[in-house]
This record gives structure tokens, sequence and C-alpha cells, in this order.
């Protein structure tokens, strides 16, 4: 059964469901297998949709047999970050305060995925309410990453990393505040895309900051992920954010190649403080891209330098907003005992919230409070405009800009959990793209010396996910990173 299990892509995999080489079921019992012999090394799962996969794992193959039209992802083991909403699977949010929370509707990326045939085998491992670089927040314990399970996996999407870079699944879903899906592919030597704020339906969604987050898959190549953005985007009325604009085939910019691409390199994202393996695997992909034809270029994104204090302004004044909402009253976990309302308020949040997540809403509601506001909500979000003009005034003259996604590869678990200030700045790379709403990728582009992946970010306009696929893939075809697999179970460096 594993053995059937080892399909390098989900393309490669459909294939095979389709020529009656493989069925869904199979497939399906393989990678729920593969899970549990890594749960307790791995924890990529919090929730494990055993029978439910099993059963729609069947429906697939009964599909498949009758020769009625197979979806863009039928048979197709897929994994789903625990934020988003999954009808009669639990949704934790990986906190304790939704512990038991079962949603009774799917969210819209959820219903896309059933709606393409894909197999939903379980609710991934997370920071709690998405709010992590390491995926160390999460109530249940952290994720570990494949390549050397010492190390954090990235955050907070971490889980669905793993479980691609694993093959516990073919194919995930994350969402991406300030990199939370870019920075665990970059650490776990995997493909995961943020698309453009407002292309990917956010209904079902368990917020964090509203203004900035996005749903997005992982994969293991820049193929998969193309198809997996193509069955997740379009409008949605029920997500006022949801922008009314056609979705293109993403497959068809694959194969545009690099030659022609007007790339541009910021001086702003090689700081001190990178590590020397990981700035020599990113300029060598830029070497790489130019020798495909690409045009090289540098630029100045001048207000990057602010991009982390202003986020870390309105994603916490955001949340703070945002979880106002978990009071013990409505849904979610309640402490009961004596005393008034407000102390069952109290109780209840003090029990369910975790150390980060506290720290985010007295930052953000600090920001928010009289006297403040101006000094720093509506100062964060001046800067935000500015770091926006700073993207397009660049891509006037540019297609797409090349970065590093991280400056370091995974850091040791526990390394970073004392000092948040250090920890948030894992994300320095990646905010930015939020802040302005823009599509980026990461995919992988070199090994450092430990073993451990790289990632190279490629940046695109708004709405250019096709620019951004097609110089993604360019670089793919001409390497074989996006082919290294992590170590056999067990190992670590």
């Amino acid at each position: 059964m594993t053995a059937a299990f080892d399909q390098p892509t989900i393309t490669d995999a459909a294939r095979r469901l389709r020529a009656g080489e493989l069925s869904a079921t199979e497939l399906t019992r393989a990678a729920l297998a593969r899970a549990a012999a890594r749960a307790a090394d791995l924890h990529a799962f919090i929730t494990v949709a055993e029978e439910a996969a099993l059963r729609d794992a069947a429906a697939s193959d009964a599909r498949l047999r009758a020769g009625k039209p197979a979806g863009a992802l039928e048979g197709i083991p897929i994994a789903i970050k625990d934020v988003i909403a999954t009808a009669g699977i639990r949704t934790t949010a990986g906190s304790r305060i939704l512990a038991d929370f079962v949603p009774p509707y799917d969210a819209t990326v959820t219903a896309r995925l059933r709606a393409a045939g894909a197999v939903i085998v379980g609710k991934t491992n997370c920071d709690e309410f998405a709010m992590g670089s390491s995926n160390e927040n999460s109530a249940f314990g952290p994720a570990r990453n494949p390549w050397d399970v010492t190390r954090v996996p990235g955050g907070s999407s971490g889980g669905s990393a793993v479980a691609v870079a694993a093959s516990l699944a073919l194919g995930s879903l994350g969402t991406d505040t300030g990199g939370s899906i870019r920075l665990p592919a970059s650490y776990c030597g995997v493909v995961g895309m943020k698309p453009t704020y407002g292309r990917v339906s956010r209904y079902g969604v368990i917020a964090y900051a509203s203004s900035l987050d996005q749903v997005g898959p992982f994969a293991r190549d820049v193929t998969d992920c193309a198809l997996l953005l193509g069955v997740l985007a379009g409008h949605d009325a029920r997500d006022s954010t949801s922008v009314e604009r056609a979705v293109p085939d993403y497959g068809d910019a694959l194969a545009g190649g690099a030659k022609g691409l007007r790339i541009a390199i910021p001086g702003e994202y090689f700081v001190e403080g990178m590590e020397p393996d990981v700035e020599r695997a990113v300029q060598s992909a830029v070497e790489t891209l130019g020798g495909l034809g690409a045009q090289i270029g540098s630029v100045s994104l001048p207000h990057t330098e602010y991009a982390v204090s202003a986020y870390y302004v309105v994603a916490t004044a955001e949340a703070s907003s945002n979880l106002a909402r978990y009071d013990g009253v409505r849904y979610g976990s309640r402490v009961d005992g004596d005393g008034t309302l407000l102390e069952m308020y109290r109780r209840t949040r003090a029990a369910g919230f975790g150390d980060e997540v506290k720290r985010r809403i007295m930052l953000g509601t600090y920001a928010l409070s009289a006297g403040y506001y101006d000094a720093y909500y509506l100062k964060a979000q001046r800067v935000r405009t500015l770091i926006l003009n700073d993207f397009a005034r660049v891509f006037q003259d540019a297609d797409v800009i090349v970065t590093p996604t991280a400056p370091t590869t995974a850091f040791r678990l526990g390394e970073k959990v004392a000092d948040p200030l250090q920890m948030y700045l894992s994300d320095i790379f990646t905010i930015s793209v939020n802040l302005a709403g823009l599509p980026a990728i990461s995919l992988p582009c070199g090994i450092d010396a430990a073993g451990l992946p790289i990632g190279l970010q490629i940046i695109g306009p708004p709405f250019g996910e096709e620019l951004v696929l097609r110089a993604a893939r360019a670089y793919e075809a001409a390497t074989d990173w996006h082919t290294r697999r992590p170590p056999a179970p067990g190992g670590s460096r």
C-alpha cells in the first residue's frame, strides 16, 4: 500500500487513477498509514479523518469505474490546515478554546476541494489561531520538520507543509497572513503559494487578521500548485473581500518559460545576518533565471525596513477584534464557576488562549485604544500604503520580484520561543507581500550545509499569479531541488 502512495505529484497520481492503475482507496489507505506511522515524530495532524476519507475515496472509485467525468482532484488525498472549516470534522485552530468545535458547514475552499473530487484525510497542526512562525504555539504540541525532527517546520501552516514533504498527503491547504504558507514551504522543501488578497475566498476560515489572511496551496511542484490554485480561486458572494475577476487557466502559464521575463532583485532583501548558504543559493537561482533568458535588474523597496513593525500593529489590532467573539457563550470552551459574567469571560479566555495569542490580543488592544490609535494603528496603515506604493513603482518596469523566502533555514525547536522579537523577524522577507496584498510563491532552490532546504520567493503584481507560476516553473524545470526528499524516518542532524 505504501509503495502505491509514493507518487511524485498530484498530476501523475491523477493520471494513474484515470488509467485504472491505482484506486483512490489504495491511495487514501496508504496516506492514512503513513500519517499513523509518523504521528509520534512529526505530529503533522491534529485530527485524522480516517472514516470520512475512506468513504469519500470509495465514492471516487465508484465514479471512476462508472466512467463519470472526473474532477480535477478526483481521488487525491489532501490535508487541510486546522483553521479552515470542515463540516463534520473537528476544527480547533490549534487552540484549547476550540478543542471540541465541529463546524456544521464547509469553508468555501473545502467545498471546492470536495467538488473537485479531493479526499480530505485530516486537519493539520498549526500555530494557535495561525499566530506564529514556527508551529510551536499550537495547543496540541508542535509539528516537526521531516528533514530534521529537532527543527521547526515553520509556521503557522507547519503541519500542512510537513504533510506534503513527508508524503502524508499529495497536497494541502494553508493560510498566509505574514508568510505562514511560504515560510513552512521554505523550511520543509516544498512549494507553497499565497495568492493575491481577494483571489481565494476566506468564507469559513477562522480569522486572525482579516485584511491580511489568504488561503493557498502546498504541493510537491509548481504544476501541482497551479492545479490546486485553479480549484480554489474564484469569486464567492459570501466573502465581501472576494474579487469578481475571471480565473485564468493557471496550467497554461507554466509553459511560458523565463525568456523575456523582467525580474527585479531588491537590495533590501539581502541583509546582514542572512545565512551565507541562503544568499548563495538565491544568487545562484537568479543566475539560472538569467541564463534562461530573463532580464535581471536591481531595484529598491525603501520602506521594507518598516514592514515588520507595521505588520505587528495592523495584524494584532485586527486579531484583538476578531478574537473578542471567543467568550465562552456562543461556541467554544467555557470555564464555569462562581461569580459574574465578566469573571466567566476572564476564566474562559485565560484558560483557552495560549501565551502568544494573549500577547497579540494585548498588543492589538493597546494599539486601538483611545489616545494611541493615531500613534500606532493609523501610522501603521500609512506605512502599509508606502510599502504598497514601493511595489507598484517596481512593477511598472518588472514582471516579478525574486528574493529569499527567509533569511535562514529551519531553526531548532525551542531556539526562539523565549524571544518573540527574534521569532517575528523570521518573517522579514514575507510580511511586505501581505501588507501589499500581492501573490507570491516559495519553491526549493538549494540545501544548506546542515542538509536543510532553502526557499526562493517569487512575488508578482496584483492578480499576477500567472507570471509568478511561469517564473517558478521555468526555474523548477531547469533544476532538481524540488525532487529532493527528506531523510528516512528517525533521522536527525
